[in-house]
């Protein structure tokens, strides 16, 4: 009967990695998920022009307008007093500040014009307005 206990008792030789391998695989694969899941923005469909180059640089701010109305500043939604408030802090912040109007074909005309009005009122000269390629 000691023999028996003094063989259960005996100390490991190998440690088992499987349960460790396991859990980094699952990490590996929701870090993966979480990653290609980031928010871009806005979905909009934007008017079609031959002149789509605008390539927006990283410290630019984006308008985003959608067909019915709404306004988003880097994909939070603002109203256009809260617009002229953030667009002032950058622009105070950085003098030469970029700025993307990313308008739905279907947004009412006066609320690009509001937006525009007020990158004027804050002397942002740097305005670039998306739009897609007209396909061939």
């Amino acid at each position: 009967m000691s023999a028996e206990l003094k063989h259960e008792n005996q100390p490991y030789d190998e440690i088992n990695v499987t349960p460790m391998l396991d859990l980094a695989y699952v990490l590996l694969v929701v870090f993966i998920i979480l990653t290609t899941a980031s928010v871009q923005g806005v979905k909009v469909h934007s008017p079609t022009t031959e002149a789509a180059n605008n390539l927006a640089r990283p410290q630019t701010r984006a308008i985003t307008i959608t067909a019915d109305g709404a306004m988003y500043l880097d994909a939070y939604p603002v109203t256009i007093a809260q617009l002229r408030t953030s667009l002032a802090q950058y622009k105070s912040a950085n003098p030469a500040l970029p700025v993307v109007l990313k308008a739905d074909s279907a947004a009412q005309y006066d609320k690009v014009m509001e937006v525009l009005e007020v990158a004027k009122r804050l002397d942002i000269t740097e305005i670039g307005l998306v739009t897609k390629r007209q396909s061939q």
